[in-house]
């Protein structure tokens, strides 16, 4: 396994892109510029996690409908925050659709 610039290897810069949804995403794309690895999870993590957020906000200003459908949101975001870090950690380019394909583009 390799390592990255700040010391840590792949799986575990990689893990630790998800660990604080978008914000540790952004966090990795500024400590780790060259990595591809890395990169490619900070950007799946940004896009992911940037998106559902959204969407939990936006679900959860509609009367009860939209907080029953927040809450599907949160546990849906809850298994694919697990799934991913696992999936990173066992050294796995693991792509969910459409985000995936452009964090791997993005990522170079």
């Amino acid at each position: 396994m390799n390592s990255t610039s700040t010391g840590l290897a792949e799986n575990v810069a990689g893990l630790l892109c998800y660990v604080l949804g978008w914000v540790s995403g952004v966090i990795f794309l500024l400590i780790e510029p060259k990595n591809k690895f890395v990169r490619f999870h900070a950007f799946q993590a940004i896009i992911v996690f940037g998106i559902l957020n959204v969407v939990s906000v936006i679900l959860n200003v509609i009367p009860f409908i939209g907080t029953v459908l927040a809450w599907l949101v949160g546990v849906l975001s809850f298994v694919l925050w697990v799934v991913l870090m696992v999936k990173a950690f066992q050294a796995t380019r693991y792509k969910l659709p459409w985000a995936g394909n452009l964090a791997e583009k993005w990522a170079g």
